[in-house]
């Protein structure tokens, strides 16, 4: 059976609300001494990644409202498969710029079609 597309949407805001938690008064200094707050950060990545991967084989045209899609795919993407030479300031960089801007979306999106 397959997942309610607004799911997927859920499952990436939920996602950049704990990368938001996970950071709250945290500096790049913080996350890159950080084992354990790095994983955490890069695991959330992950979902959204995945999450917004499945949304577009299941609402193409939904995807299609995210701006950026496959890049932030791609990054989830770079983040398992590409670990061993990630860039630190790429992941955080990504939080402070693009994740505020993909929190809003989503949550406009499932505001828009009712929570799953």
């Amino acid at each position: 059976m397959q997942r309610d597309p607004r799911s997927y949407l859920w499952d990436v805001r939920e996602g950049a609300d704990a990368i938001g938690r996970f950071v709250t008064d945290k500096t790049y200094a913080d996350y890159t001494g950080d084992l354990l707050l790095r994983s955490a950060i890069e695991r959330q990545f992950e979902i959204i990644g995945e999450a917004l991967n499945q949304l577009s084989k299941v609402a193409p045209a939904l995807a299609g409202r995210i701006p950026n899609l496959a890049e932030i795919v791609a990054f989830r993407n770079l983040l398992i498969h590409g670990y061993a030479s990630l860039n630190h300031i790429l992941v955080w960089r990504t939080i402070e710029e693009s994740l505020p801007l993909l929190r809003t979306t989503v949550a406009g999106l499932l505001d828009e079609l009712g929570s799953p």
